[in-house]
């Protein structure tokens, strides 16, 4: 049956009319070239190899309803059909007669409950609870340092036509809840792999997803945000919607953090894609701020809605084309909120600028009052740092005037009470400093340590993790050839950190592990690291996850995961960079996705389980 797929999917293609072709290519080199082919080391968006390694469906969709709507907005219906036909080199729908869907990997005899109990080990959202500490204590990590060296492959699950697997799963309940760049939400038996429902939100779901109760009834939901700015509540049982509402009307804007959900509220995180929009220079650059969104949980009413830049954007200059510019703009918030329940504090880490005038609160941790949404205090890391991606493109129109260096936050503040009772707000910035504020003294500075080179692709991107003592960063510092090939340097970017809380001191540090010969291969570590006591856990963008001891930096177990899968759900299945979403550790089992075709990344599309060989 398989090869009859795939003779008449070659089939199709090649009664493939050429004139499509050519219609794509024309759209490609007019309206996507300049993004998409650029040479500049810096550029952030997929590449040719990545987008051809996609499904014609899936690039559709983004060009529609996704990731890339704001951009293709003035495309018709046909042309976005012909660029995505170009782009991945493949007909539209053939992409569908290859793969497999969900159905394949159904479970043959679905629990009638939760496949375990709901106070049992769990890792719930992105930071495995409100303070986003990344940390799994032993009792919830269900294994020990000992326990690692004997961690084996357990099950692969493949997202179909996917390049990228950047979605970080939830795990409650002995089920597995992770979203997709193909629109699709899946929960899966943590143990297993099997499918027990698939829910279609309206956009790609690459947020982490925050399970509880609904108030006054005995229904447990999963929340979660899409790329279009549509934030759900679902039934965790079945699949069935209970609640669905857009938090911003912006059209660049977009949920890429995990929803926090405390004592009733989810506190939704909006960002946007503004950044690569307000590169046109026929784009009014810009008009978006981001903001916190406070939702009742259970009817998904609007509580309050708190932007990050208080000032509405206005006009202010006209750029070389004539074209109307707007600021100030920026400030998106990229993770997820973290809580601080003696303070009755939201806290919130900021992107960039967009636009001029730069805003005081981009590139900056901001307090936000719990119930009311009003900021209580703000400490920026860089100040005038107005950036869009066309700053690094030939055609410069949209760039602001001295423009920054691009050196936001990518990752959620921490906030840790040490053994002394004192607390700490840390974070990792992309300028390569950690730093640690006092969130019962405003945000004073505690103290700035600096780990990294930092870059557009440099410093800390995704996400630290903390214990009691140490806060543990990983630095990307991704670096290319300077021939504009954009090949990733295979000695250069990587390294991770273990730094005394109470004083920023590095007290452990691990070397960078340099690809040699391997292709497509950086050292860089720019995907979120996790910890459980003793082990800090850190996935490359050369495709090996590692654990290292905390103690002294010792690897203690690695797996290269850029191989070919044979899936749970039986679509094929092959790994790539580790970007983005962390490794999770819950009941004896490590999860983490595989691949991720951005900047020369190599391309895949899976989530790994692993488990402890008893």
């Amino acid at each position: 049956m398989k090869q009859h797929a795939v003779a008449l999917a070659l089939l199709i293609s090649s009664c493939w009319p050429a004139l499509a072709q050519q219609d794509g290519a024309a759209l490609y080199a007019s309206h996507c070239a300049q993004c998409h082919d650029t040479t500049d080391s810096q550029s952030r968006v997929p590449s040719r190899t990545a987008l051809k390694a996609m499904s014609p469906e899936l690039v559709l969709s983004a060009l529609t309803s996704g990731s890339m709507a704001s951009i293709a907005r003035a495309r018709s219906d046909d042309e976005r059909r012909a660029i995505a036909a170009f782009v991945t080199g493949k007909p539209l729908d053939a992409g569908a007669m290859v793969t497999t869907s969900d159905a394949s990997g159904l479970c043959t005899q679905p629990p009638a409950g939760f496949p375990a109990a709901l106070d049992g080990p769990r890792w719930n959202g992105w930071g495995a609870g409100t303070t986003n500490s990344r940390f799994q204590p032993t009792e919830m990590a269900g294994m020990t340092a000992d326990d690692v060296p004997r961690l084996r492959l357990k099950w692969a699950y493949g997202f179909a036509g996917a390049s990228v697997a950047f979605a970080q799963p939830t795990i409650v309940g002995g089920m597995l809840f992770v979203g997709g760049s193909d629109r699709k939400v899946r929960a899966l038996d943590a143990k297993s792999g099997c499918t027990l429902w698939t829910f279609s939100p309206d956009g790609p779901v690459r947020a982490a997803i925050s399970f509880g109760q609904i108030v006054g009834s005995d229904q447990g939901a999963v929340f979660f945000g899409d790329l279009r700015a549509y934030v759900y509540a679902v039934n965790a049982r079945t699949g069935a919607l209970i609640w669905k509402v857009r938090v911003e009307e912006h059209h660049a804007a977009r949920v890429t953090g995990a929803p926090t959900l405390y004592d009733g509220r989810l506190y939704v995180p909006v960002s946007s894609l503004e950044e690569a929009a307000g590169s046109d220079p026929t784009y009014e650059c810009c008009t978006f701020r981001g903001s916190v969104v406070a939702l009742d949980a259970a009817t998904g009413k609007q509580v309050w809605q708190a932007y990050t830049i208080p000032e509405v954007p206005h006009p202010t200059t006209k750029n070389a084309n004539g074209t109307q510019l707007y600021g100030p703009s920026g400030a998106a918030i990229w993770s997820a909120p973290t809580i601080d329940p003696e303070r009755k504090a939201v806290y919130v880490a900021t992107s960039n600028s967009y636009s001029n005038p730069p805003s005081i609160t981009s590139d900056a941790v901001l307090a936000f009052d719990i119930a009311t949404g009003k900021l209580m205090w703000k400490q920026q890391a860089t100040s005038k740092d107005a950036f869009v991606v066309a700053c690094f493109m030939s055609n410069r129109t949209n760039c602001p005037d001295d423009p920054g260096p691009d050196h936001d936050f990518g990752q959620s503040p921490i906030l840790v009470k040490l053994g002394d009772g004192k607390r700490v707000l840390a974070i990792a910035q992309k300028s390569g400093v950690v730093h640690a504020f006092d969130p019962d003294q405003d945000g004073k500075i505690l103290w700035q340590t600096r780990v990294g080179k930092g870059g557009p692709l440099g410093g800390s991107e995704w996400g630290s993790a903390a214990d009691q003592d140490r806060i543990y960063v990983a630095i990307s510092d991704v670096r290319f050839t300077p021939d504009g090939t954009r090949s990733l340097l295979p000695n250069e970017g990587g390294g991770l950190f273990g730094l005394d809380l109470a004083t920023g001191k590095v007290s452990m540090e691990v070397q960078p592990v340099a690809c040699g010969d391997r292709v497509f291969c950086s050292p860089a570590l720019s995907a979120a690291v996790s910890a459980i006591p003793g082990v800090v856990f850190s996935g490359g963008v050369s495709g090996y996850i590692r654990a290292y001891a905390t103690a002294d930096g010792k690897l203690l177990w690695e797996f290269d995961t850029t191989r070919d899968y044979v899936t749970v759900n039986k679509v094929r299945g092959y790994g790539g960079a580790i970007d983005g979403p962390g490794p999770v550790i819950v009941d004896g089992m490590l999860y983490t996705n595989s691949g991720y075709g951005q900047w020369s990344g190599v391309p895949g599309n899976v989530l790994l389980a692993f488990e402890v060989m008893r």
